[in-house]
């Protein structure tokens, strides 16, 4: 028939070689051989007759593509004796080429076990997918003789990895216990029962499919299949049976199916149509109980889900190395620890698989977050949420799809362990990332409060600093639930960022705190200067009344000082207290805005009260300088001195008691000294009560509150000062020096009284005015009669008196210097010009040895005259410089 060719002929043909891999060497690929791919086109020797197994095996089902299969595959194994032609039904049925042995030759051909794919899966009998058959080597044979070695262990190898058994026996065999393969079939089921007995509910189980061979009819197929089963019953009870066993029967582990080929040489056609009716029923299907008995059983499928070993394709060839590796070596075969260390190896090695496309997408991050991190610079990296989530769901997916297949509790374990580990480097980036936008959440925060408070105080009005900081902290925190939500892990439990919210809000509290602090520091700083600016203007002009400004007063020759000089310190306390006061009042004012507490504005008066009386304490010192006090005591003994009681400035005269009035002026002078050395109110003729107007300090203050105050005598008890000491504005020393320094000044302007006085005494003889009339009686009478000269003589007086009285005389004969010294130098301009004009000049000039650049240069210089001095002479640049400095 032309569905069972292969390899293109009619029928499989006889193989006269003693072994497949020696006369098929272009087909199979055999243990130890470098094969190039077109060897695996027809199948592979999976152990050879050394017992050595093959480890291309992944290679050879990676070409016929079942590797990618998962569950969908199949495993079917045929053992029997001997040269029973085992080889030639695989052949047959699914079109493979083992090795075959020849009518004409009674020798082994198969050494070792086989495998190869189904070749006839289109050939439109319904096969299922990716069968995969074992032709494994035959039993009691002359090669081997009695050792039965290898028979066992080919016999468990194939009962631990097929679904399906294929026992092959000639119908004149059934009823022989050798010639049926019972010794085999023992083997088998004491095998069993050692792969059964760790757990053996978990086991799958077999089928044992008894193909009988040449049968001719006579005896009819149902009575071989209850000698059959009478006799695996009968063998069944003969075996050793490990403990909780004993009462175990043999359909609990096995499922037998039957059928019958005709004779394959005197039948051949009747053959060929049997194994066409066994193919079809190499499919996929299930038990239906309701439709037991109704249907032939001879159509039955006979690849049952509960058949297979449910070991994915990708992980078979480990797995049956492992199994393989436990039979060579004697070890008790547990066949659930073998596909839990088969899943713990293939789910190890699929995860490895799939962290190499993980670390692709995530790796990158890492290294970029490490390096913000060594730059101490961490950064909010863009789209990182997004690639997490899908590198995560990836990872997951891609392993759940290859190694879902694998026993369930190891791949839950490795699964765990693959999201463990995944997590870890999630996590780590999630944290550093959630950090990053923490850090920059926290800075943007001041950056924010800062730049609004400056905006305000450029714009000059009264900002609210209150709402400043609510209104930043509303976008800190809507910024970084919004940077937390985009680097969220979905179904991560650690993927939440409500405690780093919490910390979040911490340090926006804390930042708001100092920020606070700070802006009202500045406050604090602005109400110092306003205070100082006060102070300066206002105890200034205290201290000014001591000198200029007291033209009348006179020196009170009896009775008290005036007001200006007793009560000083009465004036500058007061004026200091009310300053302080109405800065109290702007602070606490200005700190509501700010959303300060009780405690804060305390401390923020207890402060100021400190810094206003330091400022207080420097602008007393800066007035009681030396420089400064010696001039205004000099300003105050002048005012004394020169001036009358009605203020009138003194004209000295010889008669006039200089000696009296120098001496009261000098003595009401110098009592100021000892009034100025200490500050003290002159109703108490105490100082005033420091300790108590500053008070004590608030129970909030920090040290770093206290860090940049002065200490203060009489009020910090540390400072080893008293008030008395603190009140202490001139020292003895320095009053002593004072005094020894203005009577020198005031002596100086005694001495200067007194040559005023003594110049006073000259006066113009009388006989030079009788001699000054008689020699210009005539012009006078010569004026009088002339009523021009007359009046020309009234208006000159008048213009003189009123120049005099206007104080003009010395501005007119400035203006009359400089007009004669520009016109002067206009002549000479005219004069030079004339010369250069006519030949003659020009050549005088030319003798004259001066060059024409210098008449050029001279003549550029304008004569105005704004440009000429208080003398009538033209200004140096250098004048000129100054004023543009000025």
């Amino acid at each position: 028939m032309a569905t069972l060719q292969v390899n293109g002929n009619g029928r499989p043909q006889n193989i006269k070689h003693p072994s497949a891999p020696s006369i098929m060497n272009s087909h199979f690929a055999s243990i130890g051989e470098d094969s190039p791919q077109e060897s695996y086109e027809h199948g592979i020797q999976v152990v050879d007759e050394d017992k050595d197994f093959n480890e291309n095996l992944f290679t050879y089902l990676n070409l016929q593509k079942v590797i990618p299969a998962g569950f969908n595959y199949h495993l079917i194994s045929v053992f029997g004796s001997q040269s029973t032609g085992k080889s030639t039904l695989l052949n047959y049925l699914f079109g493979t080429q083992f090795g075959v042995m020849a009518e004409q030759e009674r020798r082994q051909t198969t050494k070792g076990i086989w495998m190869s794919k189904n070749k006839r899966e289109d050939s439109g009998r319904g096969m299922a997918e990716n069968i995969l058959v074992m032709d494994v080597e035959g039993t009691d044979g002359r090669e081997r003789g009695e050792d039965q070695d290898f028979e066992r262990k080919s016999a468990l190898f194939a009962l631990a990895t097929s679904e399906v058994l294929i026992v092959n026996i000639w119908e004149h065999q059934v009823g022989l216990y050798q010639g049926a393969n019972m010794g085999l079939l023992k083997t088998v089921f004491e095998v069993n029962l050692q792969l059964f007995v760790k757990d053996s509910k978990t086991i799958p189980r077999s089928l044992l499919f008894f193909v009988i061979r040449d049968h001719l009819g006579t005896t009819p197929l149902r009575n071989l299949q209850n000698t059959l089963v009478q006799d695996l019953s009968k063998l069944w009870s003969t075996i050793s049976k490990p403990k909780g066993l004993e009462n175990s029967q043999i359909e609990d582990y096995f499922d037998f199916a039957f059928v019958a080929l005709p004779h394959k040489i005197l039948q051949p056609d009747k053959f060929e149509e049997a194994v066409e009716r066994l193919g079809s029923r190499f499919r996929e299907g299930y038990n239906d109980p309701k439709r037991s008995g109704l249907i032939d059983e001879a159509e039955l499928p006979i690849l049952l889900p509960q058949y297979h070993r449910r070991i994915p394709a990708d992980g078979f060839p480990a797995y049956a190395a492992g199994v393989w590796d436990q039979i060579v070596n004697n070890k008790d075969l547990d066949l659930p620890t073998q596909q839990e260390l088969l899943a713990q190896f293939r789910c190890d090695e699929i995860s490895r698989e799939v962290l190499i496309a993980f670390d692709e997408k995530i790796t990158p991050f890492e290294d970029l977050q490490a390096a913000d991190i060594r730059m101490g610079t961490p950064s909010i990296i863009p789209d990182l949420g997004s690639v997490m989530n899908l590198a995560r769901a990836a990872i997951i997916k891609n392993f759940e799809t290859s190694a879902s297949r694998y026993h369930k509790g190891v791949y839950l374990r490795k699964r765990a362990e693959l999201e463990s580990k995944v997590d870890t480097r999630l996590k780590a980036l999630f944290q550093k990332q959630l950090s990053a936008a923490h850090k920059s959440g926290v800075q943007a925060f001041s950056d924010g409060v800062s730049a609004a408070v400056k905006t305000g105080q450029k714009k000059g009005a009264a900002y609210d600093f209150a709402h400043i900081v609510e209104s930043e902290k509303t976008k800190a925190l809507s910024k970084f639930e919004a940077d937390a939500v985009a680097i969220a892990v979905e179904g991560a439990p650690w993927s939440s960022h409500t405690q780093e919210l919490i910390l979040y809000q911490k340090d926006l509290d804390v930042v708001s705190s100092r920020l606070r602090k700070d802006e009202m520091r500045r406050l604090a700083t602005r109400v110092e200067r306003w205070v100082r600016s006060r102070l300066d203007e206002s105890v200034g002009l205290e201290f000014n009344k001591l000198g200029t400004g007291r033209g009348g007063s006179g020196a009170p020759e009896h009775g008290e000082r005036p007001a200006s000089e007793k009560d000083l310190w009465d004036r500058i306390w007061a004026i200091f207290t009310e300053t302080v006061t109405g800065a109290e009042k702007r602070f606490t004012d200005r700190a509501q805005s700010f959303d300060a507490s009780s405690e804060e504005v305390d401390v923020g008066l207890w402060r100021l009260r400190r810094k206003s009386w330091g400022v207080l304490h420097a602008k007393i010192e800066e007035e009681v300088m030396e420089g400064n006090i010696l001039l205004k005591l000099r300003e105050n003994f002048e005012d004394k001195f020169r001036y009358d009681e009605q203020g009138v400035p003194r004209i000295w005269r010889p008669t006039d008691d200089i000696e009296g009035l120098y001496t009261r002026a000098r003595e009401s002078t110098v009592t100021l000294i000892p009034l100025l050395a200490r500050f003290k109110l002159s109703k108490t003729s105490a100082p005033p009560p420091l300790s108590a107007w500053i008070g004590e300090p608030p129970a909030s203050v920090s040290a770093a509150d206290e860090d940049d105050l002065a200490p203060i005598g009489g009020v910090d008890e540390d400072e080893g000062k008293s008030l008395e000491e603190e009140m202490t504005v001139l020292s003895d020393t320095k009053q002593a020096d004072l005094l020894i320094r203005f009577k020198k000044t005031a002596d100086g302007v005694y001495v200067e009284a007194k040559r005023s006085a003594i110049g006073g005494m000259t006066q113009v003889p009388l006989y030079f005015y009788g001699l000054l009339l008689a020699l210009g009686w005539n012009e006078i009478v010569a004026v009088l009669r002339n009523p021009v000269y007359f009046i020309f003589l009234i208006l000159l007086g008048v213009a003189a008196y009123v120049t005099y009285t206007l104080n003009l005389w010395g501005p007119i004969l400035r203006m009359t210097n400089a007009a004669s010294a520009q016109a002067l130098e206009v002549g000479k301009e005219r004069l030079r010009e004339f010369l250069e004009s006519s030949d003659a000049g020009r050549q005088a000039i030319a003798m004259s040895g001066q060059p024409g650049s210098g008449s050029s240069r001279r003549r550029g210089d304008d004569v105005k005259m704004d440009r000429l001095n208080g003398d009538g002479k033209k200004k140096r640049v250098e004048d000129e410089d100054d004023l543009d400095d000025i």
